[in-house]
């Protein structure tokens, strides 16, 4: 399915609609350009699962993993992001494996197409890209 939105806004609240209908263990794999629009709809997640935490990239630290509380099955949602890593190898060591396969637990992945190999298969993935009029988000 594609969607445009042309505000972030409409991201937010598009990214909102999708978090509504996670129910825990599902991985969300984000690809598109830099300044398409990844982090925003990570935030937008988070604000669907009532996080009320400021959501940033976690560029530097790779991954954050915040608190759930408001769900009944998703405890945790851990936000990774692969735009500065060398190789998958590099999550491995930090530990992405213990929160992939947890079933309280919501991971998105920022730049996800760099470590594709190491995801499983049910990772879902969301391509964002921006034009002149605003984003296309492809499901």
């Amino acid at each position: 399915m594609k969607y445009y939105t042309k505000t972030e806004k409409e991201t937010l609240v598009l990214a909102k609609f999708f978090a509504k209908k996670l129910e825990g263990g599902e991985i969300v794999g984000l690809t598109g350009n830099l300044g398409a629009g990844k982090t925003i709809f990570a935030k937008g997640i988070a604000a669907g699962l009532k996080i009320k935490k400021n959501i940033t990239s976690p560029t530097f630290v790779l991954m954050k993993i915040y608190q759930v509380s408001e769900h009944k099955q998703i405890k945790f949602l851990t936000h990774i992001d692969a735009y500065r890593i060398k190789s998958a190898n590099d999550l491995i060591s930090v530990g992405i494996n213990e929160h992939l396969n947890r079933i309280d637990t919501v991971t998105i992945i920022e730049w996800a197409d760099k470590i594709k190999k190491i995801l499983p298969k049910k990772t879902k993935f969301i391509k964002i890209t921006i034009n002149k009029t605003g984003r296309i988000i492809n499901f």
